[in-house]
């Protein structure tokens, strides 16, 4: 039987307890949850799509990091995108990560307008 771990950071967002966690380790692969621009007390950040996207990348990398990981390892992200006019925005922010972190990708539009992006 394989085991698993759940992750948890102060540097990040605070799962509804009981609900989900930050991720998982399971079997040497990191399973993270979705991430949106809310900064370390749950609160929203204001900003554009720029900003919103450092936010997102910010909150996953702590959360690899507690799991003993980085950004540049991860394999698939999904975006998901308000508006998909934003994905220009959005990529040249994404693509500050450099080539290491160049994982499979898929963006799709979400219908909630509060949250500008998210990671998935």
């Amino acid at each position: 039987m394989s085991s698993k771990t759940a992750i948890l950071t102060s540097k990040a967002p605070k799962p509804l307890p009981g609900i989900y966690s930050q991720a998982i380790v399971a079997n040497g692969f990191v399973y993270c949850s979705g991430a949106i621009a809310m900064d370390t007390t749950g609160k929203i950040i204001d900003g554009d799509i720029q900003a919103h996207t450092h936010q997102c990348i910010k909150n996953l990398t702590a959360v690899l990091k507690e799991a003993g990981t980085t950004i540049e390892k991860v394999i698939k992200v999904n975006v998901f995108l308000a508006d998909m006019n934003d994905f220009a925005k959005m990529n040249e922010v994404y693509k500050t990560l450099g080539t290491g972190a160049m994982s499979s990708r898929v963006e799709l539009v979400w219908l909630s307008r509060r949250y500008l992006w998210g990671l998935m």
